[in-house]
């Protein structure tokens, strides 16, 4: 091996750019690959852009999900960063850790040192909150969180009409409870797009002990008598290894992750070797208990009220949307994908808030499309904690193949049950007086779909990824989990996972703070061996 490192991290996304800050902090070396290229695409940095880097094969992996039964067979484009800074490049860029429950869940579990307490000073040390600090806010960090630089008419509506049906309106997402309705913060600064290569990674690339590698795809790790040792990675064509002192830590998603370990002989037994690959250490639940978000995406025609649909489908509206960014970084070019949020219950028997609402003022076929030339918003739900569990396995040897996914997305009954339930929410909504005067006429799904089976259906039929997948490489206890609560993998010395593939459970809302929280908790253990 030509080079040798104290740390080597796999993954330059949200969770390998915080741990190759924290990591480089003293004096060991450290080396960051990412298979992706570097961030300096301009629409990662427009907030806006997120429709031009979402099916982008410059930025995102274009993976797609198998058939899946509980959608109709449809099969989903499943967006990943393929980029510097993974998915906080091209993601809603909304801030969002979750609710108190799901982590005192994972303490429950068995997973010690995980619960609201322990995590809460996590998120506070990195963060960078507008507001300045307080209790459950930090300030002065990386991780900078402002709120929307724009404001629609359509969403005050929206958010009324929900305090008409009951969900009170609320400051603030981020306390431990998050039921009710709020304008998201996002993370960005002075509205433009704040990723972790300029919140972490940047910083530090001027230290002499961390090197930064793009375009670097690992093709396995390297072991030597039950130890991780280094890895072997493409880079430009040729085959390179970078040997390891101390650990290696998988930081590349919960696709990314599992493939490595299963490309590298760690997995299951029978998986590994219908892929036609040698099994080193046999662990059935790697690429298991794959957990995501199903938003249903609602859309409601509207008349009497302005949208985004009106001013973005004309060219001449289109230039004004251009100039009033270039002049005040406002306007709908700094605009999140989803502004208003939506926290409830489909049923009161939920102990806490299970559904979440994006709600956009606009309407569109999919990310990627125009906008419709009508006048329309969109209120996207999804089921916050499904019960279905899906998987991520490879296919061959291959390290350039894209694993399967299969989230086996409704396979639960109470999924099913949940959808049908958040889809008559909507309508009940909609229906309250604060929306109703702007006579909205539903066309997602559509108004026929009535009966518990007919709104399943639909739910198959609109359903789609809201690109939050966890849990493949579940932390716990148990001695069948992937790894345990210091997240290092069971059946080899060496070698850490820090990404959102470690969570048992998924998180009540959107993942990609939750996961900076883990890459920062995991530096900390690691740096305390």
């Amino acid at each position: 091996m030509s080079e040798t490192f104290d740390y080597i991290v796999v993954g330059g996304g949200t969770a390998g750019c915080t741990l190759a800050n924290r990591l480089s902090a003293g004096t060991r070396s450290v080396l960051l690959l990412e298979a992706g290229g570097r961030d300096n695409y301009a629409w990662i940095h427009i907030p806006v852009g997120y429709l031009y880097c979402i099916g982008n094969p410059r930025t995102d992996w274009c993976f797609s999900t198998e058939a899946e039964e509980g959608l109709n067979g449809r099969a989903l484009g499943y967006p990943r960063g393929k980029v510097l800074g993974g998915c906080s490049s091209i993601n809603g860029m909304i801030y969002m850790r979750g609710q108190a429950r799901d982590y005192d869940l994972w303490r429950q579990m068995g997973c010690e040192g995980w619960a609201w307490d322990d995590v809460l000073p996590l998120f506070r040390a990195s963060e960078d909150y507008y507001a300045g600090a307080d209790a459950m806010h930090g300030s002065g960090g990386e991780w900078r969180v402002e709120t929307a630089r724009l404001h629609w008419d359509i969403l005050d509506a929206f958010r009324e009409a929900a305090a008409q049906y009951g969900i009170p309106k609320i400051e603030d997402f981020n306390r431990g409870d998050n039921e009710g309705s709020s304008y998201f913060k996002v993370n960005q600064k002075r509205g433009v797009r704040w990723n972790t290569v300029k919140a972490f990674l940047r910083p530090a690339q001027k230290r002499p002990n961390l090197s930064v590698r793009t375009g670097a795809q690992v093709r396995r790790l390297l072991i030597e008598e039950g130890r991780v040792v280094g890895v072997e990675y493409e880079m430009a064509g040729a085959i390179h290894s970078a040997a390891c002192r101390a650990e290696v830590v998988l930081s590349a998603g919960a696709i990314g992750s599992p493939h490595i370990l299963e490309l590298s002989g760690i997995g299951s037994g029978s998986v590994l070797s219908e892929a036609g690959m040698e099994t080193i250490v046999d662990r059935p639940s790697v690429g298991e208990n794959l957990q995501d978000h199903l938003q249903l995406r609602c859309a409601y025609k509207v008349s009497g009220i302005r949208t985004l649909n009106e001013r973005a489908s004309t060219m001449a509206g289109k230039m004004m949307i251009g100039l009033e960014y270039a002049l005040s970084r406002s306007g709908p070019m700094s605009m999140a994908p989803s502004q208003l949020g939506v926290f409830t219950r489909s049923d009161p028997a939920f102990e806490t808030a299970n559904l979440q609402y994006h709600v956009q003022p606009l309407s569109l076929e999919k990310f990627g499309e125009n906008v419709h030339s009508f006048p329309a918003f969109t209120a996207s739900v999804c089921n916050l904690r499904p019960e279905s569990r899906g998987s991520v396995h490879l296919r061959s040897p291959d390290h350039r193949a894209q694993p399967a996914i299969r989230p086996n997305y409704l396979s639960a009954e109470a999924d099913k049950r949940v959808a049908a339930d958040s889809i008559r929410i909507t309508r009940a909504i909609v229906g309250q007086p604060a929306l109703a005067r702007y006579s909205p006429q539903e066309f997602k799904p559509g108004p026929s779909f009535a009966t518990q089976e007919e709104l399943e259906r639909a739910a198959g039929d609109i359903g789609t990824t809201i690109f939050h997948p966890v849990g493949t490489c579940r932390m716990g206890s148990d001695p069948d989990s992937v790894v345990d609560p210091h997240l290092r993998v069971r059946g080899v010395q060496g070698l850490r996972v820090a990404d959102a593939s470690i969570m048992p459970t998924i998180t009540s809302g959107n993942t990609n703070s939750p996961t900076v929280m883990i890459a920062e908790k995991a530096a900390r253990m690691i740096l305390a061996q």
